[in-house]
């Protein structure tokens, strides 16, 4: 089933109540380093920046 525009419409209004977006800017060969350590790890990039910074949180 094709995704309509009034569900594209109420997941994008759902996104911008509930997510803030924070973008992060990183050296190319910063970013490969990371792309490929996760990887070894099996995660999404996204997934491991989100861990570590709760991580840190739960440490202070």
């Amino acid at each position: 089933m094709p995704y309509t525009e009034s569900q594209k419409k109420a997941t994008l209004k759902y996104q911008k109540k509930t997510y803030k977006r924070v973008p992060l800017d990183l050296r190319y060969e910063d970013y490969e380093r990371l792309k490929e350590h996760c990887e070894k790890l099996g995660k999404p990039v996204n997934t491991l920046i989100k861990e570590l910074i709760f991580k840190e949180l739960e440490n202070n």
